[in-house]
C-alpha cells in the first residue's frame, strides 16, 4: 500500500481529486506520523486533529475542490493567528493565548480547503536561525538528531523532512524560510514582499517580515504560494497586483530547459566562512544550470557585504517598536497582579518573565538605535545601506534574470554550538538577508548533501519583486537536472517505522 506520507502535494491533490484517496485519509496518515515522531522531532506545539479532520470531512463533501490543494493537509508556524488554536509565537508572554481573529493567509487556507495539521514550533517571535530560542525546547533536525532545524521557521522546515505533514506555511524576516528549507533538504520560498498579507502575522520587523510557502517539491511550493497570495485590503503594505504565474512557472521549469535565461553568480556570497562542502555543492549545482541551457556570468553586488550589520540595526528597532504591545494590560502574561504593584512595575515583570535572552537582547540593540542622539547615526544609516542593497539588486537585474548563491555558509550546526555566540549564529542569515533588505522574491531549493558530512545544502536563487514566477521555473528547471532528492530524505534514527 501508498504510503500517503510520502508523495508530493500535487500528488495528494490528484488522487484526493479523483477520489482514489479521500482528505480523512491522507489526513489521518500525516496525524499518525506526527504522532510517531513527534516527540523525537518536537516540530509541532499544537496538534488539531479534531479540527483537522473535521476540514478533511467537508472537502471530501465538497461538490466541487475548492482549489488545486483542496484536501491536502499543512502545518502553520505558531506566528499566524488561528482562531482555533494557540498562538503563542513560541514565547511565554502569550502562552495559551487563542486570538479572536484568523490570519489573512489562514483564511485563505480554510478557503482553499486545506486541513490544518497545528502549529510548528519557531524562535521566539521569530528572532533566531536554529528554534533554540523556543521558549517550548528546541526542535531537531530530521536528519541529525543531534543539529538545528535553521530558524526562525525550524518546525515548519522539520515538519516537510520529518514526513509529518505535505506542506507548511513559514515566514521570512531575514532568511527564517529559506535557511530551514537548506539545512533540512526542503523548498523554502519567500515571495516579493507584499505578495503574501501580513494582516494576522505577528510583527517581528513589519518592513521585512513575509510570510510565504514551504515544501518538498518546487512544484508544491508554487500551488501553495498561489493560494495565499493576492491583495488583501486589511494589509497597508499589500501590493495590489496580479498574483504572478508561479504554477505556470514551474510547470515550464520541468521541462528542463533554461534556454534564454541569464543567470548572475553573486560574487560576495563565497570565501571565508563557507563551508568547502557547502561551495563545492553550490558550484555543481550552477554547472547544472549551464547544461539546462541558462547563461551563467559572475555579478557584483558590493554593498551586500553591508547587509548583516544593516539588518541588525532595522530589525530590532522594529521589534523593540512592534513589542511594545506586549505590555501585561490586555492580553497574555502577566506577573505579580495582586494589586501591590504599579502598572508599571507589572509590565517591567511580565517582560522580563515573559521574553526570553534573544528577545530581550534586540529589544535593547532596537531601542538604543531608536533613541535621542543615536537615531541618524545608527536606524538612518541603515536604511541608507538599504537602499544602496536595493541598488545593487536594480543594477544586477538588469543584466541578469536571476541571481544565485548558496543559501546559507554551512550545513545544520550542532544544538547548542551557537547559542553563546550570536554574531555565528547571524552569519547563518549572511546571505538571505539582503532579499529582505530589498524586498525582492527569494527561494532555497536543495542542492543535494555536502561532501563533507553528508548534509543537506541550499541553492538561494533571487528574483526581482513581482517576478516571483522566474524562481519557480528556474527551480523546478534544476529540481529535474539534479534528479530525486526525496527519497535521499531521511527515516529517522531510532524511531520504528
Amino acid at each position: 500500500m501508498t504510503d500517503l506520507t510520502r508523495l508530493t502535494a500535487a500528488e495528494l491533490a490528484e488522487k484526493i481529486q479523483a477520489r482514489e484517496v479521500s482528505s480523512v485519509e491522507v489526513t489521518q496518515a500525516h496525524l499518525d506520523r506526527i504522532a510517531q515522531v513527534d516527540d523525537f522531532v518536537h516540530a509541532f506545539l499544537h496538534v488539531d486533529a479534531e479540527g483537522a479532520l473535521a476540514a478533511a470531512k467537508a472537502a471530501d463533501e465538497a461538490a466541487e475542490p475548492a482549489s488545486a490543494l483542496a484536501g491536502v493537509p499543512l502545518a502553520v508556524k505558531d506566528v499566524l493567528t488561528t482562531i482555533d488554536m494557540p498562538t503563542t509565537v513560541g514565547s511565554k508572554t502569550l502562552e495559551g493565548w487563542i486570538p479572536p481573529y484568523d490570519a489573512t493567509v489562514t483564511k485563505r487556507l480554510r478557503a482553499a480547503g486545506l486541513p490544518i495539521l497545528g502549529k510548528t514550533n519557531m524562535d521566539e517571535f521569530a528572532m533566531g536561525s536554529s528554534t533554540e530560542n523556543s521558549a517550548y525546547g528546541p526542535t531537531h533536525n530530521p536528519w541529525d538528531h543531534a543539529r538545528i532545524p535553521g530558524g526562525s521557521g525550524g518546525g515548519s522546515a522539520a515538519t516537510l523532512a520529518a514526513f509529518e505533514a505535505p506542506l507548511a506555511i513559514g515566514t521570512d524576516t531575514g532568511g527564517s524560510i529559506r535557511q530551514p528549507g537548506a539545512v533540512t533538504g526542503t523548498v523554502g520560498v519567500k515571495p516579493t514582499y507584499g505578495g503574501v498579507s501580513r494582516y494576522g502575522l505577528v510583527a517581528f520587523s513589519s518592513s521585512l517580515d513575509q510570510a510565504g510557502p514551504c515544501a518538498r517539491t518546487v512544484l508544491d511550493a508554487a500551488l501553495l504560494h498561489e493560494v495565499i497570495a493576492g491583495h488583501d485590503p486589511m494589509d497597508s503594505t499589500s501590493i495590489d497586483a496580479p498574483v504572478p504565474p508561479v504554477v505556470a512557472a514551474a510547470r515550464e521549469g520541468l521541462n528542463g530547459d533554461l534556454k534564454g535565461v541569464k543567470v548572475g553568480v553573486v560574487r560576495e556570497f563565497s570565501g571565508e566562512g563557507y563551508q568547502p562542502g557547502v561551495l563545492r555543492s553550490f558550484e555543481s549545482a550552477v554547472d547544472k544550470l549551464r547544461e539546462l541551457g541558462a547563461e551563467v556570468v559572475e555579478i557584483s553586488c558590493p554593498n551586500f557585504v553591508y547587509a548583516l550589520p544593516a539588518y541588525y540595526l532595522i530589525a530590532p528597532s522594529e521589534c523593540s517598536s512592534n513589542l511594545a504591545r506586549f505590555d501585561a494590560m490586555r492580553y497574555g502574561l502577566r506577573v505579580s497582579d495582586d494589586g501591590e504593584h504599579s502598572a508599571e512595575e507589572v509590565m517591567s515583570l511580565t517582560r522580563e518573565a515573559g521574553f526570553g535572552p534573544e528577545v530581550k537582547r534586540r529589544v535593547m540593540l532596537g531601542t538604543y538605535a531608536l533613541s535621542s542622539g543615536y537615531y541618524d547615526a545608527y536606524y538612518g544609516s541603515a536604511q541608507k545601506v538599504r537602499t544602496l542593497i536595493t541598488r545593487d539588486f536594480d543594477a544586477a537585474f538588469e543584466q541578469v534574470d536571476v541571481l544565485v548563491s548558496p543559501t546559507t555558509p554551512t550545513t545544520a550546526f550542532k544544538i547548542g554550538e551557537r547559542v553563546d555566540d550570536p554574531l555565528a549564529m547571524y552569519l547563518s542569515d549572511i546571505c538571505s538577508i539582503p532579499a529582505n533588505l530589498a524586498g525582492n522574491a527569494a527561494m532555497s531549493v536543495p542542492s543535494g548533501l555536502s561532501d563533507e558530512d553528508g548534509l543537506p545544502v541550499g541553492l538561494q536563487i533571487m528574483a526581482p519583486a513581482l517576478a516571483d514566477e522566474r524562481l519557480y521555473r528556474v527551480g523546478a528547471a534544476y529540481e529535474v537536472a539534479r534528479g530525486d532528492f526525496l527519497d535521499k530524505l531521511p527515516e529517522l534514527k531510532g524511531v520504528s517505522a
